[in-house]
C-alpha cells in the first residue's frame, strides 16, 4: 500500500482514494500511479499509525515540501491531515500543503478552514473552470452547481488562516476560459497558477 510517495523534490502522501468530483481530466483516469510510486490505490483507508510508520521511515534530506496529495481529495480525511501534520510539525520544519478541491466545508458539514491554522502553510485549490455551469461539467461534483460558490467560500475563508491560498486549473480549457480564470482570481484576490495537462 503506496501512502508516501515522491515527485521531483516533493514528499507526497497518499491518505485516501475517496473523491466527491469526477473531473473529466482527472489524472486518476490514465493509469496507477504518479512519481515514484508503483500503484496508488489503496488497499485500504491508512489510519494514523499506518502514516507515521512510513514517515518515521524516510529520508527527509532532499525532500523541500510535503504534500497531502494522492488518488483521493484529501479533506475526506479532515481528522487525519490535522493529526499527521502536527506530527509532521514535530519532526520537520519542512513546509506542508494540501491540494485539493475545496469542497472540504460540504465534505464535513462545517467550516474547516480555521482548522488549518499554523498547521497548512499552502492551500492549492482545483479552480477548474471560471463559471458554476462550466465547472460543473467539467469537474462532476456530487454536490451539484452549489459546489462552485462552495469551493470559493473555501478558498477565501483560507486566506484568513493559511499564508499561502492557490487557485489552480489545467491548460486543456479554452484560451478565453484561461483569461476568464485569471479575472475571477484577481476579483477575489487569489494567485492562479497554470498546470499542465499530465496524460
Amino acid at each position: 500500500m503506496t501512502i508516501l510517495y515522491t515527485v521531483g523534490d516533493s514528499l507526497y502522501l497518499n491518505i485516501t482514494n475517496k473523491c466527491p468530483c469526477s473531473c473529466v481530466f482527472c489524472i486518476r483516469n490514465n493509469g496507477d500511479s504518479v512519481g515514484d510510486a508503483d500503484n496508488l490505490w489503496l488497499e485500504r483507508e491508512p489510519n494514523f499509525d499506518d502514516v507515521k510508520q512510513d514517515l518515521d521511515k524516510f529520508d527527509f534530506t532532499n525532500i523541500d515540501e510535503i504534500v497531502f496529495c494522492g488518488y483521493g481529495e484529501p479533506f475526506e480525511r479532515l481528522d487525519l491531515i490535522l493529526e499527521v501534520s502536527d506530527y509532521i510539525r514535530s519532526i520537520t520544519n519542512l513546509p506542508i500543503r494540501v491540494n485539493t478541491n475545496g469542497l472540504s466545508d460540504l465534505i464535513n458539514g462545517k467550516p474547516t478552514a480555521h482548522l488549518l491554522k499554523g498547521r497548512i502553510d499552502t492551500i492549492s485549490i482545483s479552480l477548474n473552470a471560471p463559471t458554476k455551469e462550466e465547472y460543473t461539467r467539467v469537474t462532476r461534483p456530487v454536490y451539484g452547481e452549489k459546489a462552485f460558490d462552495a469551493m470559493l467560500n473555501f478558498a477565501q475563508d483560507c486566506k484568513n488562516y493559511v499564508e499561502n491560498v492557490v487557485l489552480t486549473i489545467v491548460d486543456v480549457i479554452s484560451e478565453e476560459d484561461i483569461q476568464a480564470s485569471k479575472d475571477l482570481a484577481q476579483k477575489i484576490g487569489i494567485n492562479l497558477r497554470i498546470r499542465e495537462y499530465e496524460d
